[in-house]
């Protein structure tokens, strides 16, 4: 047999071979939803996602919303208004039939109301906790299933207005205090089922919350809500890059060793205004009563916080 044929006749035995192995498995797109993501910080997640080859649900209330978001590649716009009960049940139904399965859910649509607690309206009181407490309560309730059945990871945005509080930001500061209850509670409970739940803080990033609680101000009467505005306004003006509060949703969902809280601020006045305020609720919790601690036993505790953080992957 000639040298030729040999070679031949091994060449075709290798294709027989080999095309008798299976295929190899396509790498899976991961799905997220997205709540909130028609613009600010929920529309930046979602092309950061989308971008980096996830598939994100993008959940959305207008028509305009709706289309803009469909013209993004990896992106499947979903009306859902978290206040809607209908609105969420047809979301779920629609995530499943696609088949995908869910691997992430991110709580990001909020507002925010403004006003001193005892003016307050109690329709807007409502309105403010109706989203962004009975809001994330709702979706993960609803969406719960698909997750734990991917093994997979839920966010929620709350703000460094679960820490802080002051005139006129109770509203929304109780709303995200709540939310910081939320987060830690959902993370223990869903731990058994293997999924990782973390909270996301945010500084001030420009919104469309903040321009409509701005623009509200200025159509009311309560000085103190219009001075608060006016220091929002300031800050939003020098407000840090979106992309900040992104990147350390995507951590909190892709990355093997998620954190169970992000602060994201665009300056240090506000990191030292949130770790100050949480210092000095330690203090107070700490003072004159039966059981307090040291200075020196204090700074043990401290001490051992850091070292636990520092080793943990």
């Amino acid at each position: 047999m000639s040298r030729n044929v040999i070679v031949l006749l091994l060449a075709v035995s290798s294709l027989i071979v080999f095309s008798n192995l299976p295929a190899a498995p396509a790498v899976e797109q991961k799905a997220v939803l997205v709540t909130g993501a028609s613009s600010g910080l929920g529309r930046n997640m979602t092309e950061m996602m989308a971008a980096n080859g996830y598939f994100v649900y993008a959940g959305a209330r207008k028509d305009k919303d709706i289309d803009e978001l469909n013209a993004i590649e990896n992106v499947q716009a979903v009306r859902l208004d978290v206040t809607r009960q209908a609105e969420i049940d047809a979301a779920v139904r629609m995530v499943t039939d696609a088949g995908r399965g869910l691997y992430g859910l991110v709580n990001n649509a909020g507002v925010l109301v403004s006003s001193s607690l005892v003016d307050i309206d109690e329709q807007e009181f409502d309105f403010q906790m109706n989203v962004n407490v009975y809001g994330p309560y709702r979706i993960t309730r609803a969406f719960a299933p698909l997750i734990i059945e991917s093994g997979g990871r839920i966010v929620t945005i709350s703000s460094i207005a679960g820490t802080l509080s002051s005139a006129t930001w109770g509203p929304y500061a109780m709303s995200k205090h709540a939310m910081e209850a939320f987060g830690d509670a959902l993370a223990d409970e869903m731990s058994v089922h293997g999924v990782k739940s973390s909270l996301v803080e945010p500084g001030t990033y420009q919104s469309k919350i903040a321009d409509r609680a701005v623009a509200k101000a200025s159509q009311g009467d309560q000085p103190a809500v219009s001075a608060s505005m006016d220091w929002l306004t300031r800050a939003l003006a020098e407000s840090g890059d979106p992309d900040d509060v992104s990147k350390a949703v995507m951590h909190a969902l892709f990355n093997d060793s998620p954190k169970s809280r992000y602060m994201v601020v665009p300056n240090q006045e506000q990191a030292y205004s949130t770790i100050n305020r949480a210092m000095q609720r330690l203090v107070e919790h700490n003072g004159e009563q039966q059981y307090s601690y040291d200075r020196e036993a204090l700074i043990e505790m401290l001490d051992k916080a850091l070292a636990e953080q520092a080793s943990s992957p």
